[in-house]
């Protein structure tokens, strides 16, 4: 089973960043645009593991301690960067208790034996991606890419970005399954954040 951990999007949020993707994602064609319905605050990738293990780091889970915590939605940006754009994402304004609960699941599913993040927690909502790894730090074989060229001047005429704030009052368990027109993502577990 493919796994990961999130934070999902509540309904108004998720619904002005469809508006916003309608309105765009004719300016960067070749991208593959994540679907609203799939939209999700990565904590954690995980990747491929037994359906022992999941049962295993379902129960770890249960024992990591965070508060609701209030996220903002707004802004954007390229990884790696600009001028070599794999990915474009919006930006994600929270306290510092988003990073400490990314934090408190690494070190929860190190314990499990998944290797720990190699970077800093950098909290973002991916909405498409041109080739590639969806990660944020350079890789092999990154260069410039004039392939987010025509939405970036777009975004650039555009007044600043703002999606709305949400209360995370839980995290989850996700699988991810490869399909055609992308992967589907489905709740394994929820884990309250109080």
């Amino acid at each position: 089973m493919r796994i990961f951990i999130a934070l999902d999007i509540d309904d108004a949020v998720r619904a002005r960043l469809e508006l916003f993707l309608d309105g765009v994602h004719g300016f960067a064609p070749e991208a593959r645009w994540v679907r609203p319905e799939s939209m999700h605050v990565t904590l954690k990738f995980i990747g491929e593991k037994p359906s022992d293990f999941v049962d295993e780091i379902t129960r770890a889970l249960g024992y990591v301690r965070a508060g609701a915590i209030e996220i903002s939605f707004r802004g954007y940006g390229f990884f790696p960067t600009s001028k070599a754009p794999r990915v474009f994402w919006v930006g994600i304004g929270a306290g510092p208790e988003l990073s400490l609960l990314a934090k408190s699941v690494d070190e929860t599913t190190a314990a499990l034996g998944v290797p720990r993040e190699e970077h800093e927690f950098s909290p973002h909502l991916t909405l498409a991606r041109r080739g590639g790894s969806g990660a944020p730090h350079w890789r092999e074989g990154d260069r410039e890419n004039p392939g987010f060229q025509r939405l970036q001047q777009k975004l650039g005429a555009m007044p600043a970005l703002e999606f709305g704030t949400m209360t995370a009052r839980e995290f989850f368990l996700y699988q991810s399954q490869p399909m055609r027109g992308g992967a589907r993502y489905t709740k394994i577990a929820g884990f309250e954040l109080r």
